[in-house]
């Protein structure tokens, strides 16, 4: 395992205004991925598990604290270079999967790499392989309505992939699947992390998914902390 992280949060503190009171969420929250591995954040709904994710992905900024991605602390930076390090540095997988409605799963993982300056000709072939790696040659020109749920999430992961980004945040990538589905679903995850090399922080209540995990964490009073089972009495 390399010695430098590839994503590092810092004393994350993140509040959030409700009524007259102030609900702290994080509380110095601090997390170290490094590449290649997979690390579980489990624990119930609200917990502060979507608002650590969304923090280290660069999509919200906390009250304080650091996040660093291949050793550049990113919340300092501009807008620009901050959308920058989104669209190459990282991937985003959510509960639901957020495809374009209206354009088939070979475009909807081909967009955001033509987005990033890749021409259509290489991104259509990345987007080919990468959907052939999830199962999916035959489902390559379907729309999304065309395809199960468990498909549609697929098409979604290979999408979060296809920039080669270093460091790949899931929030409840299953949440929204029944537990076969699920199951098969994640193990392609899991798989795709794995041949790309890509370093994953997942969030998830599904205890079942940590059999995956190389680490993993949850959060307690706003501290992340490593998880323990629960002995059974």
């Amino acid at each position: 395992m390399s010695k430098q992280p590839i994503l590092s949060v810092r004393n994350l503190h993140r509040s959030f205004q409700s009524g007259d009171s102030v609900l702290h969420v994080l509380a110095g929250a601090e997390i170290d991925i490094y590449p290649g591995e997979m690390v579980g954040l489990v624990g119930p709904s609200g917990s502060g598990k979507s608002t650590l994710l969304h923090a280290a992905g660069l999509l919200e900024k906390p009250n304080q604290g650091e996040v660093y991605i291949s050793g550049t602390e990113c919340l300092s930076l501009s807008d620009n270079k901050r959308t920058a390090i989104r669209r190459n540095e990282i991937g985003v997988v959510y509960q639901f999967h957020h495809l374009l409605r209206e354009f088939t799963a070979l475009d909807n993982v081909a967009l955001p790499q033509m987005i990033a300056g890749k021409s259509q000709s290489a991104a259509r072939l990345e987007a080919e392989r990468l959907l052939g790696i999830m199962g999916l040659s035959e489902r390559a020109h379907h729309q999304p309505a065309q395809m199960s749920g468990g498909e549609q999430q697929r098409v979604a992961i290979a999408r979060a992939i296809a920039n080669k980004p270093k460091i790949l945040l899931a929030d409840e990538p299953t949440g929204n699947l029944d537990p076969n589905t699920s199951g098969n679903v994640f193990q392609s995850l899991f798989d795709m992390t794995r041949l790309e090399g890509v370093a994953a922080l997942v969030a998830t209540h599904n205890m079942s998914l940590t059999a995956y995990m190389d680490r993993v964490f949850t959060v307690n009073d706003g501290v992340v902390v490593p998880y323990t089972p629960k002995a059974v009495v």
